[in-house]
């Protein structure tokens, strides 16, 4: 029997804290295949984190360009995640708030509930989650801080969690 992976969300923003937005988000489905996109600014959102563009590699310029309206995007989440009811997230709190930010300015409600991750896991599961994680990142050449990336990591990281305890 095959275990259905829980459905991943990751939101990557220009920055941590007052004014910041989210500015790419992924998802990995429960079909271990993944998707993201870029979120074009509103005029409103001006904070800017030199440092969060340099961790994640996305320019302000970038989003203008490629970035998908924020009606778009908040579509797009309820059409991949409506039906399930719920995705996860490592970071709820960050997340969600930015989540919440971008629903907030395209006018709508979100069709899904974003849950904390830790809810699935087990203690042994969560001891053994940082190291599984890193040897992840390294065996499989994983690039961080991109949305779609970073939300398949941590669903691989729960596969492998599991399996490591869940194993006879």
């Amino acid at each position: 029997m095959t275990e259905t992976l829980p459905t991943l969300l990751d939101i990557e923003a220009s920055g941590f804290g007052r004014g910041s937005y989210p500015i790419e988000v992924g998802i990995a489905r429960s079909d271990g295949s993944r998707c993201a996109c870029l979120i074009q600014p509103l005029d409103e959102w001006t904070h800017w984190d030199p440092g969060a563009e340099r961790l994640h590699g996305i320019s302000r310029e970038r989003l203008h360009r490629e970035g998908r309206p924020v009606i778009q995007v908040a579509r797009w989440l309820n059409d991949e995640l409506g039906s399930l009811g719920k995705a996860y997230s490592d970071s709820w709190g960050f997340d969600n708030t930015w989540l919440s930010l971008l629903f907030h300015h395209a006018g709508m409600l979100p069709g899904f509930r974003l849950e904390a991750l830790r809810l699935l896991l087990s203690e042994a599961q969560q001891a053994l989650w940082s190291d599984t994680r890193e040897a992840l990142i390294v065996e499989r050449g994983i690039q961080r801080h991109r949305a779609g990336d970073d939300a398949r990591l941590l669903q691989l990281t729960y596969a492998h969690t599991l399996a490591l305890t869940t194993a006879d």
